[in-house]
Protein backbone atom coordinates (compact mmCIF):
# COMPACT_ATOMS: atom_id res chain seq x y z
CA UNK A 1 0.00 0.00 0.00
CA UNK A 2 2.68 2.56 0.94
CA UNK A 3 5.28 3.81 -1.46
CA UNK A 4 8.85 3.82 -0.20
CA UNK A 5 10.44 7.23 -0.69
CA UNK A 6 13.87 5.99 0.31
CA UNK A 7 13.93 8.11 3.48
CA UNK A 8 14.65 5.86 6.43
CA UNK A 9 16.27 8.07 9.02
CA UNK A 10 15.74 11.52 10.47
CA UNK A 11 18.38 13.89 9.17
CA UNK A 12 17.25 17.25 10.43
CA UNK A 13 15.85 19.31 13.27
CA UNK A 14 12.12 19.22 13.86
CA UNK A 15 10.45 22.63 14.06
CA UNK A 16 7.11 23.55 15.64
CA UNK A 17 5.20 22.38 12.56
CA UNK A 18 6.73 18.93 12.83
CA UNK A 19 8.51 19.44 9.52
CA UNK A 20 12.18 18.70 9.19
CA UNK A 21 14.75 21.36 8.41
CA UNK A 22 17.94 20.96 6.42
CA UNK A 23 20.92 20.85 8.78
CA UNK A 24 23.70 20.86 6.27
CA UNK A 25 24.73 20.55 2.63
CA UNK A 26 24.68 16.72 2.63
CA UNK A 27 21.47 16.21 4.62
CA UNK A 28 18.20 16.58 2.75
CA UNK A 29 15.01 17.72 4.48
CA UNK A 30 12.31 15.12 5.02
CA UNK A 31 8.53 15.41 5.07
CA UNK A 32 7.01 15.45 8.54
CA UNK A 33 4.86 12.76 10.13
CA UNK A 34 1.54 14.60 9.69
CA UNK A 35 2.03 14.80 5.93
CA UNK A 36 3.28 11.21 5.74
CA UNK A 37 0.20 10.06 7.71
CA UNK A 38 -1.76 10.69 4.51
CA UNK A 39 0.07 7.66 3.07
CA UNK A 40 -3.04 5.64 3.93
CA UNK A 41 -4.71 7.36 0.95
CA UNK A 42 -2.14 6.06 -1.57
CA UNK A 43 -3.77 3.80 -4.14
CA UNK A 44 -6.85 3.79 -6.35
CA UNK A 45 -10.33 4.19 -4.87
CA UNK A 46 -13.87 3.75 -6.18
CA UNK A 47 -16.04 6.69 -5.07
CA UNK A 48 -19.79 6.31 -4.55
CA UNK A 49 -22.47 8.65 -3.22
CA UNK A 50 -23.08 12.18 -4.46
CA UNK A 51 -20.08 11.86 -6.80
CA UNK A 52 -19.27 8.58 -8.61
CA UNK A 53 -16.04 7.38 -10.23
CA UNK A 54 -12.42 6.83 -9.27
CA UNK A 55 -9.63 8.75 -7.60
CA UNK A 56 -5.99 7.73 -7.29
CA UNK A 57 -3.43 9.07 -4.81
CA UNK A 58 0.35 8.90 -5.31
CA UNK A 59 3.39 10.56 -3.75
CA UNK A 60 5.34 13.09 -5.76
CA UNK A 61 9.06 12.30 -5.75
CA UNK A 62 10.55 13.34 -2.40
CA UNK A 63 7.40 12.53 -0.43
CA UNK A 64 6.48 16.13 0.44
CA UNK A 65 3.36 16.25 -1.74
CA UNK A 66 0.54 13.81 -2.34
CA UNK A 67 -1.11 14.02 -5.77
CA UNK A 68 -4.72 12.97 -6.34
CA UNK A 69 -5.97 12.23 -9.88
CA UNK A 70 -9.76 12.57 -10.13
CA UNK A 71 -12.26 11.08 -12.61
CA UNK A 72 -15.80 11.54 -11.28
CA UNK A 73 -19.33 12.31 -12.35
CA UNK A 74 -21.29 14.69 -10.15
CA UNK A 75 -24.70 16.23 -10.80
CA UNK A 76 -24.62 14.80 -14.34
CA UNK A 77 -21.28 16.46 -15.19
CA UNK A 78 -17.90 14.84 -15.72
CA UNK A 79 -15.27 16.10 -13.27
CA UNK A 80 -11.62 15.42 -14.07
CA UNK A 81 -8.61 17.02 -12.52
CA UNK A 82 -5.79 16.71 -10.05
CA UNK A 83 -5.03 17.92 -6.56
CA UNK A 84 -1.65 18.61 -4.93
CA UNK A 85 -1.66 18.12 -1.14
CA UNK A 86 1.11 19.14 1.29
CA UNK A 87 2.50 22.04 3.28
CA UNK A 88 2.99 25.36 1.54
CA UNK A 89 6.53 26.71 1.67
CA UNK A 90 6.71 29.97 -0.28
CA UNK A 91 9.95 31.13 -1.89
CA UNK A 92 12.34 32.36 0.79
CA UNK A 93 10.46 30.79 3.71
CA UNK A 94 12.57 28.90 6.23
CA UNK A 95 9.75 26.56 7.24
CA UNK A 96 6.59 25.26 5.63
CA UNK A 97 3.21 26.39 6.92
CA UNK A 98 1.37 24.73 9.81
CA UNK A 99 -1.63 23.45 7.83
CA UNK A 100 -1.66 20.70 5.22
CA UNK A 101 -3.18 22.52 2.26
CA UNK A 102 -4.19 21.52 -1.21
CA UNK A 103 -5.27 23.01 -4.49
CA UNK A 104 -7.50 21.11 -6.92
CA UNK A 105 -7.38 21.95 -10.64
CA UNK A 106 -10.17 20.72 -12.91
CA UNK A 107 -10.60 20.39 -16.67
CA UNK A 108 -13.10 23.30 -16.69
CA UNK A 109 -10.51 25.81 -15.42
CA UNK A 110 -11.63 25.86 -11.78
CA UNK A 111 -9.34 25.77 -8.77
CA UNK A 112 -10.43 24.83 -5.26
CA UNK A 113 -8.38 25.16 -2.08
CA UNK A 114 -8.67 22.80 0.90
CA UNK A 115 -7.07 22.10 4.29
CA UNK A 116 -6.55 18.44 5.29
CA UNK A 117 -6.65 17.18 8.89
CA UNK A 118 -6.18 13.55 9.88
CA UNK A 119 -6.97 12.73 13.50
CA UNK A 120 -6.65 9.01 14.12
CA UNK A 121 -9.03 7.35 11.64
CA UNK A 122 -10.98 10.55 10.92
CA UNK A 123 -10.15 12.64 7.86
CA UNK A 124 -11.53 16.17 7.60
CA UNK A 125 -11.09 18.18 4.41
CA UNK A 126 -12.03 21.81 4.97
CA UNK A 127 -13.14 23.79 1.88
CA UNK A 128 -11.08 26.96 1.78
CA UNK A 129 -9.84 27.42 5.34
CA UNK A 130 -9.80 25.30 8.50
CA UNK A 131 -13.10 25.70 10.34
CA UNK A 132 -15.06 26.46 7.16
CA UNK A 133 -18.79 25.59 7.21
CA UNK A 134 -18.15 23.51 4.05
CA UNK A 135 -16.15 20.34 4.65
CA UNK A 136 -15.85 16.58 4.21
CA UNK A 137 -15.53 14.39 7.27
CA UNK A 138 -15.06 10.64 6.99
CA UNK A 139 -13.76 7.68 8.94
CA UNK A 140 -11.49 4.87 7.76
CA UNK A 141 -12.59 1.33 8.56
CA UNK A 142 -10.28 -0.91 10.65
CA UNK A 143 -8.57 -2.32 7.54
CA UNK A 144 -8.06 1.17 6.06
CA UNK A 145 -9.74 0.13 2.80
CA UNK A 146 -12.97 2.14 3.12
CA UNK A 147 -13.44 5.81 3.95
CA UNK A 148 -17.08 6.63 4.73
CA UNK A 149 -18.35 10.12 5.37
CA UNK A 150 -20.17 13.12 3.98
CA UNK A 151 -19.62 16.51 2.40
CA UNK A 152 -21.39 19.19 4.44
CA UNK A 153 -22.36 22.51 2.89
CA UNK A 154 -23.71 25.59 4.68
CA UNK A 155 -27.47 25.73 4.26
CA UNK A 156 -27.68 22.03 3.31
CA UNK A 157 -27.08 20.33 -0.01
CA UNK A 158 -24.22 18.09 1.11
CA UNK A 159 -24.02 14.40 0.28
CA UNK A 160 -22.75 11.06 1.58
CA UNK A 161 -19.53 9.74 0.08
CA UNK A 162 -17.79 6.38 0.35
CA UNK A 163 -14.33 5.60 -1.03
CA UNK A 164 -13.40 1.92 -1.37
CA UNK A 165 -9.85 0.87 -2.20
CA UNK A 166 -9.63 -1.03 -5.51
CA UNK A 167 -5.91 -0.92 -6.11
Amino acid sequence: MAENTGNTENTGNTGSTGSTQDTGPTQAPRPDERVRALDRLVGTWRVTGGAEGTVAYRWMEGGFFLVQDVELEQYGQRVTGFEVIGREKPFGAERPGEDIRSRFYDSRGNTFDYVYELDGDTLTIWAGEKGSPAYFRGTFDAAGDTLSGAWVYPGGGGYDSVMTRIG
